[in-house]
């Protein structure tokens, strides 16, 4: 029996009391994944990308482990709810236009201590302070780095298109303009390189684009480790008392730590180990989040029809933004429908051994978006479901 296929048992006995359609986390496999986490850290913090676990519980669980510190949140509703948890660090990611949720964190101590917001641009600024009302409260402020690679003159770009702020001089007049103006504080920089750390660099069957892929991202990083490090030299001229320097992903775990600008990593896919994660050469994981898709037609030989399954995931469209079957091994989507809305019909020998009412297993492209679709997470030990909790849209919140 292969191991793929000894995992399938696993899950098939541990959820046999189950309906489909479920989702459940491999608790062994996510603890794996963790500690590899840390391993290609190096002995720096690794914080916590909550879209891409949206689950408290398992939040706590990798939060709970000597190396892990914080989180990154996605939104400012989210970090305000996490705050109020429990949770002490929580970095958003992202800029906000949230005004209710800033006159709701400059009213409140304990929100503005724990809570970090994200910043590009005065005019964040200026939205921040005309929602204030009558809060006071300092705001924590981080300031983001626009880690794109660019050539000839800036007029190819490699690299996602986030923040403006792109060379040492401009993260350092921002800081400057932050450290001026009544009530914030600047306490961090963060530079995700996506077009390192999101971008898989040995695709199946397509060597020539893998390549150029490794070649792009090694001259990337010798670009970014210097530029990185001169934002750093001059934002600490200006704020002396800078907290952290947070960068990387879960695919540049390891070149990032090794940066000494850089004191934290960021990370959370690595957690779950989607399918988009599959295409590395630096790292490999035990897929640890998956979801089961019950059989309710056999339209013929070497074909069933499993219920929904259609969980695209975000990003430019295309085959690789689509659930993979994964369990039993061997089947595959009739190209003539894909994953459906409400049925997914699929091909392969493997179909003539499933009967109505057997699960068929998937992973998702991404990792966290798998949450928007269920509101509960099983979590296996064995061939066992030894709990479930519930997801953030378990809990009745889906934030974006």
């Amino acid at each position: 029996m292969t191991a793929r296929a000894s995992d399938r048992a696993r899950y098939d006995r541990a959820t046999a009391h189950l309906d489909a359609p479920l989702a459940i986390v491999d608790l062994d496999a996510f603890d794996a994944n963790a500690d590899d986490l840390l391993r290609r850290a190096g002995g720096k913090q690794v914080r916590v990308a909550s879209k891409s676990v949206r689950c408290r519980a398992l939040l706590e669980r990798v939060l709970a482990k000597q190396g892990f510190a914080g989180i990154m949140s996605f939104t400012l509703a989210e970090s305000l709810w996490l705050a109020r948890s429990g949770f002490d660090d929580v970095l958003l990611a992202y800029p906000s236009a949230d005004r209710a949720g800033f006159a709701e964190l400059t009213a409140d101590p304990k929100l503005a201590s724990a809570v970090s917001v994200m910043v590009d641009d005065v005019a964040q600024l200026d939205l921040i302070d005309a929602a204030r009302g009558d809060g006071r409260e300092v705001v924590r402020v981080c300031l983001e780095l626009d880690t794109a690679l660019r050539l000839l003159g800036g007029r190819v770009r490699v690299g996602a298109r986030r923040s403006p702020l792109h060379s040492p001089a401009e993260v350092a007049d921002l800081a400057r303009a932050v450290s001026r103006r009544p009530g914030f504080k600047v306490v961090g920089i963060m530079a995700y390189e996506g077009h390192i750390a999101g971008v898989g660099d040995s695709l199946a069957g397509r060597p020539l684009r893998s390549r150029a892929i490794r070649l792009m991202q090694a001259a990337a990083r010798r670009e970014l480790v210097e530029r990185r490090a001169a934002v750093v030299r001059a934002v600490r001229a200006v704020v002396p008392d800078l907290e952290y320097v947070n960068g990387g992903g879960t695919g540049s775990v390891q070149s990032t730590a090794a940066e000494d600008a850089v004191t934290e990593i960021a990370a959370g896919s690595g957690l779950y180990v989607p399918r988009l994660f599959d295409n590395y050469t630096s790292f490999s994981g035990r897929p640890a989040a998956l979801f089961a898709q019950p059989v309710v037609r056999r339209p013929g030989v070497g074909v069933v029809t499993v219920l929904g399954g259609g969980y695209p995931a975000s990003g430019a469209a295309g085959a690789d933004r689509l659930p993979v079957p994964y369990l039993p091994e061997g089947l595959r989507y009739d190209p003539q429908e894909g994953p459906g809305e409400v049925q997914t019909p699929l091909l392969g020998s493997p179909a003539d051994d499933l009967l109505i009412g057997d699960k068929v297993w998937f992973r998702h492209a991404k990792a966290g978006e798998l949450c928007e679709r269920f509101d509960s997470l099983h979590l296996v030990e064995g061939d066992r479901v030894t709990a479930t909790v519930p997801t953030y849209r378990g809990e009745g919140h889906t934030f974006l």
